[in-house]
């Protein structure tokens, strides 16, 4: 069933974890987070992912939570709490994995969706993509991250200004802004992100993946903390085999 939902292959070193629920624009409903779930904890113990890939199938990467499941649901506010909390707990471990991970975004990303895609390492948006958060025109508010992602990615008053006006952004501001890494024609979004997928899997996975957590963990920690945990990485770093190869061919 949670294949159904989610697709999960590794091929050339790339996890690929698919949202498949595209007849509703890869909306989340609560068997669908626990998917997402899923496919996270099997890129993460799979040995041969040493990259991730995410994606939506049809014609839109993700339009948040399920605002019908939501809707249906017995009781609201238990269901639309256990849905964030569910859905909030496969994106932090999305953006823990210690491989470094790729979105490639189509269509439209909103209310969580862009939770889902700051919780991946490096974006690339075809260029028609719209942004937008979405919550306050079902008089919702932000969830799974979105408050403490969004600031980060663009700072804090263009954060608001998305969060209080539901304004759209297109895909070459998105790009201004920080929200994506790089933005390029409708029928290359995929293929351009396969490619980083694979140029990261073929990369040194230690360093990779330890430069992807001290940035990332560096929102939390102090100066001097990172500065004592970055050498304490390094110093591992260059004992594995991928820099002591690099680090003796640029000395020879």
């Amino acid at each position: 069933m949670t294949d159904d939902l989610v697709h999960y292959t590794c091929l050339a070193g790339v996890a690929r974890i698919v949202l498949a629920r595209p007849a509703v624009a890869n909306a989340v409903d609560l068997p669908t987070a626990r998917a997402l779930g899923a496919a996270v904890g099997r890129a993460a113990a799979d040995p041969d992912a040493r990259a991730v890939l995410v994606s939506g199938e049809g014609r839109r990467f993700c339009a948040g939570g399920d605002v019908a499941a939501m809707a249906s649901a017995p009781d609201r506010a238990a269901y639309l709490e256990e849905l964030a909390t569910t859905l909030d707990g496969a994106l932090r471990c999305l953006a823990g994995l210690d491989k470094p991970v790729v979105a490639a975004v189509q269509g439209a990303v909103a209310g969580a969706g862009i939770a889902l895609m700051l919780s991946c390492d490096l974006v690339v948006a075809a260029a028609s993509t719209k942004f937008l958060l979405a919550y306050a025109s079902v008089g919702l508010t932000p969830d799974c991250g979105v408050s403490y992602l969004l600031p980060r990615a663009i700072g804090q008053q263009r954060a608001l200004e998305l969060a209080l006006t539901d304004r759209r952004l297109t895909a070459g501001e998105a790009r201004t802004w920080g929200l994506v890494t790089e933005v390029v024609d409708e029928d290359l979004c995929g293929e351009r992100a396969l490619q980083l997928g694979e140029q990261l899997a073929a990369g040194p996975a230690f360093a990779l993946g330890q430069a992807k957590r001290l940035l990332r963990s560096s929102w939390q920690t102090s100066r001097e903390r990172t500065g004592r945990e970055e050498a304490h990485v390094i110093a591992r770093a260059v004992t594995e085999p991928a820099a002591r190869a690099a680090v003796d061919r640029f000395t020879s």
